[in-house]
């Protein structure tokens, strides 16, 4: 079982604290995290910064976690573009990179200049464009979407073939998806523990199907998680947190977080764990430095 942080993007006040996150990631580290990880939220009221910036800025401040998005909506990027950027970004980190990439839920795709309808094709056709350009010397692409004609790009990601390859997603042709063309399935925070443990099952029956070694296919899940003796506050505190981030649906996602207790928090992770998580991506979603200690002292030696 391994751990993961989230690397915290909310700008309180709308400015941002170098000093802060870097001692955060330092700390991280000394903790024993292997990973932080950003997530992508472009339009929305809550103050959030981006995740490739983000990670350039912390991979410039730690030399040793991994740095890591979950996920980028890559159906509203450039594929060509993203592309660039990560295989930039692991070159920066000396190849700490790990990338996760999904469709992306209902949203104002016009903002985007894409057309809602075929989503998943232009999905799938976005990633196999990307893996061209970090593998191919000469990049000729004919796809529905994106063509090229004999262009290149440099330099290639400072890991070969390419960065670990995440797919975020809930639906079962997007499960399948993941082990098609996947690395690893990433469960995503707004999942409840038992609706991740039914993905977890067919992705494995995916697996199989596909003659797939599962034991070279990871598996994580991103637990929005409250340390709080009082268990009343935690509860509290997560629900506004958690209208922050989503809005009005957040009201809805308690479900899916684990507050309370050091005690109730183990109880929580370890069914996060039971159902199949070998990575699990701890992401407080307030007070973060004070709730990494808290994690890392009080619950996750109750784990480990």
């Amino acid at each position: 079982m391994r751990f993961a942080i989230s690397i915290p993007q909310y700008v309180a006040g709308g400015e941002f604290d170098p000093d802060g996150l870097r001692a955060y990631l330092a700390r991280a580290e000394e903790l024993g995290f292997g990973s932080a990880w950003t997530l992508e939220q472009v339009l929305g009221t809550s103050s959030h910064l981006n995740p490739a910036e983000t990670m350039a800025y912390a991979a410039a401040c730690n030399a040793r976690l991994r740095l890591g998005c979950a996920v980028f909506v890559s159906t509203l990027h450039s594929p060509v573009h993203l592309a660039k950027s990560i295989s930039t970004l692991d070159q920066l980190s000396r190849g700490r990179i790990e990338v996760g990439v999904a469709i992306g839920g209902p949203r104002m795709f016009s903002a985007f200049g894409i057309d809602a309808g075929g989503l998943a094709a232009r999905f799938t056709e976005g990633v196999e464009l990307m893996k061209a350009c970090w593998t191919q010397p000469e990049i000729t692409f004919q796809g529905r979407f994106w063509q090229l004609d004999g262009a290149a790009m440099e330099p290639k990601p400072f890991q070969k073939p390419y960065p670990p390859l995440w797919f975020g997603g809930s639906h079962p042709a997007a499960l399948r998806r993941a082990v098609r063309h996947g690395d690893g399935f990433f469960g995503a925070g707004s999942t409840t523990t038992a609706a991740f443990a039914d993905q977890v099952r067919a992705v494995r029956e995916a697996l199989a199907e596909q003659g797939r070694d599962a034991a070279s296919f990871r598996i994580a899940k991103r637990v929005y998680i409250a340390v709080d003796d009082d268990a009343g506050r935690a509860r509290q505190r997560m629900a506004a947190s958690l209208e922050r981030v989503y809005g009005e649906a957040g009201k809805r996602l308690m479900p899916v977080a684990v507050t309370g207790a050091p005690e109730e928090c183990v109880r929580g992770l370890r069914e996060v764990a039971d159902a199949g998580a070998g990575l699990i991506l701890l992401n407080p979603l307030f007070d973060d430095a004070a709730q990494m200690e808290r994690l890392a002292a009080e619950v996750l030696p109750g784990i480990r």
